[in-house]
């Protein structure tokens, strides 16, 4: 059963909390579900940044709901960077670049990563950390704060025309 509940909430999740050696607090990084792993990309220019993702060993992974945001369950996952050029590298490579919604320019993607970055395959490994209906959960989880990012809006919000002004509340 364990299996079919990582995939599953995996598949449904968007997005994937990790926690990396020598870091003090989990890292929220965007992955793609393919074949029983998911695959996350790191390094390189305006790619996400995942410190010692890539010469990990095994990392602990937290899924959380696409829709609620709360979190499904936490596994621990064992890590092998795909090499460029390899089988693996052929077959996943085009769909995390179809699945990278918001790459600042989409051609020539795969091959930048390919010299800049790095894609890790994270296979679930037998060992489920905390899932649905355990005592504590979610524990302490939900107190993480987000890491300080230099990434800001691409321009000033938007206006709105033509709309009806609300007094103000007193």
């Amino acid at each position: 059963m364990g299996d079919a509940l990582v995939e599953e909430a995996a598949k449904k999740s968007g997005l994937l909390w990790l926690t990396l050696p020598g870091l003090p607090q989990p890292r929220a990084a965007w992955h793609f579900w393919h074949e029983g792993a998911a695959y996350v990309l790191t390094g390189g220019e305006g790619e996400q940044p995942l410190p010692g993702l890539p010469e990990a060993d095994r990392v602990t992974v937290t899924l959380r709901s696409k829709d609620k945001g709360g979190r499904l369950l936490t596994f621990v996952a064992a890590c092998e960077s795909v090499e460029p050029g390899s089988e693996a590298w052929d077959a996943v490579a085009p769909l995390l670049a179809k699945d990278r919604l918001n790459a600042p320019t989409h051609e020539g993607q795969v091959g930048r990563w390919a010299t800049d970055s790095y894609i890790v395959r994270l296979t679930p490994t037998d060992e489920i950390v905390e899932g649905p209906g355990e005592p504590g959960y979610p524990g302490d989880y939900a107190h993480v704060r987000p890491v300080p990012t230099p990434a800001t809006t691409a321009g000033p919000p938007p206006r709105m025309f033509g709309g009806k002004r609300r007094k103000a509340d007193r």
